[in-house]
């Protein structure tokens, strides 16, 4: 590419008018709250770089060395080849070219890319793996909404009923 990685600094006026509505527009065109990737939190961890602990409020994990973590929750993670993330970690969407070893959770859609490789207990609503990828230990498949879930807490009230006249009874 021809282009310098640093902009010529323009005239003062030219760049005030037009970086003043990008951002409002860019606000304004999201429906719904849900922002494009470009608008997210995004932590990158890059090439040999390690993190340990924990991180709070990235909507976006990008990890290109290594992550180790307990509990995290982002809405997308992508781990790139030769990356790789230990521990747990609940998202909306992953995309994985590296390695997870740990517990992971996607609410949305999981790809594993031919270089990825999955280790551990994996629940996800959607799944795509590419020839070569690998995914060793357990998978769940997450269906149905939330709805079903209250319905299935009503069950056991009728239960306890049930077992406190069989209690009298015995």
């Amino acid at each position: 590419m021809g282009r310098s990685p640093f902009p010529t600094p323009p005239s003062p006026a030219a760049p005030a008018a037009p970086a003043a509505p990008a951002r409002p527009a860019a606000a304004a065109a999201a429906p719904g709250g849900r922002r494009d990737s470009s608008d997210r939190r995004t932590l990158v961890v890059g090439r040999g770089i390690s993190v340990q602990g924990s991180i709070q409020d990235a909507e976006r994990l990008v990890v290109e060395g290594t992550v180790e973590a307990s509990l995290l929750q982002a809405a997308e993670l992508s781990v790139a080849p030769g990356g790789v993330f230990r521990g747990e970690i609940e998202v909306e969407d992953a995309d994985l070219a590296g390695t997870i070893d740990g517990t992971l959770t996607v609410r949305g859609n999981l790809t594993v890319r031919a270089t990825g490789k999955l280790i551990g207990k994996t629940r996800c609503r959607r799944l795509q793996v590419e020839d070569g990828g690998q995914i060793t230990g357990h998978l769940e498949m997450i269906t149905g909404d939330m709805p079903p879930r209250p319905a299935a807490l009503e069950t056991p009230a009728p239960a306890i009923e049930k077992s406190e006249e069989a209690d009298p009874s015995a």
